[in-house]
């Protein structure tokens, strides 16, 4: 059986890394691109080299943009640690990011493996914008686009209360994509919020005696422990969910095809994704928008990323 053909552009970022460790369970994954939003891009490029050396992969690591495309943005440091990996202290990779930009290794890819290339955007959409600007026929290249972003009623996770953390750090970016890829999946913050993890079973799973646990339970620990202070039933792990999505697309149970839009100017919504749950626009749907997954599955395949299965 044909293995996906999988380009994550991420910008770890604790729940980044459980969705690039699940990724390598099962597909080739051909790159991660990374962008800036968890932390700035010196960490978020150090985690990825870590996370594939940790894991024994030679999956090259592609350094993006270091900002959003137009107004700067505040990182979610206070979530994931100042590190983006919870300040564990970790010893950096020996491996060097490859010397390619992010958005030109995206283009080099969707070349390379046109029809096949699974692009998943688990990130700030800032090197998929840039690629898109530099060319516009990419879509017609990219089998599926699966992206981990917005609150599509409006239960966001950010100041601007709408607005969820991918699109909200650069909604520009986020207009762009949004504008140029025809069809889309769609895995937003709220379907993440109706598919948390028990702390318990997550936990059960960290204390296995093996490497992806026990250096995954070390630089989730201190997103665990704030989430809990915030009287979070559960782990959510959005980037994950996205994963799961794209690597076995019959996951999902519940779905509808939806035209989403990306607010650009609003005061208490810039970075809000409105969709256009009753069609009065006119205009044809872009995104999937995933609704509930299968529980069980979902989980299993999280228990496998960290060598639990």
């Amino acid at each position: 059986m044909t293995r996906m053909k999988l380009l994550i552009d991420t910008d770890p970022g604790v729940d980044d890394a459980l969705a690039i460790l699940m990724a390598h369970a099962h597909a080739d994954v051909l790159g991660l691109s990374i962008a800036a939003g968890n932390v700035g891009i010196d960490h978020t490029v150090a985690n990825a080299l870590k996370l594939v050396e940790t894991i024994g992969a030679e999956t090259p690591v592609f350094a993006g943009c270091a900002t959003p495309l137009v107004l700067p943005a505040e990182d979610a440091a206070f979530v994931h640690g100042a590190d983006g990996f919870g300040d564990t202290g970790y010893t950096p990779s020996s491996r060097p990011a490859e010397d390619e930009a992010a958005a030109l290794a995206i283009l080099r890819l969707s070349h390379a493996h046109a029809g096949k290339l699974v692009l998943v955007a688990i990130a700030p959409l800032t090197n998929l914008a840039l690629a898109l600007k530099l060319d516009p026929a990419l879509p017609q290249r990219v089998a599926k686009l699966v992206i981990m972003g917005g609150a599509v009623t409006g239960r966001g996770n950010t100041q601007r209360v709408p607005a969820e953390f991918n699109i909200g750090f650069d909604p520009e970016a986020a207009h762009v994509v949004f504008s140029s890829f025809p069809q889309f999946t769609l895995v937003d913050w709220e379907a993440t919020m109706r598919h948390g993890i028990a702390f318990e079973r997550m936990q059960a799973w960290l204390d296995a005696d093996n490497p992806r646990a026990r250096f995954y339970a070390s630089i989730s620990r201190k997103t665990h422990a704030w989430s809990r202070e915030r009287g979070r039933p559960n782990v959510l792990v959005a980037d994950a969910l996205a994963m799961a999505v794209a690597l076995q697309p019959d996951i999902v149970t519940r779905a509808e095809d939806r035209h989403v839009a990306i607010e650009l100017t609003g005061t208490h919504t810039r970075g809000a994704t409105v969709v256009d749950w009753e069609s009065r626009l006119g205009q044809a749907a872009n995104a999937r928008i995933v609704l509930d997954v299968d529980q069980a599955r979902f989980e299993a395949l999280v228990a496998a990323a960290l060598g639990c299965a």
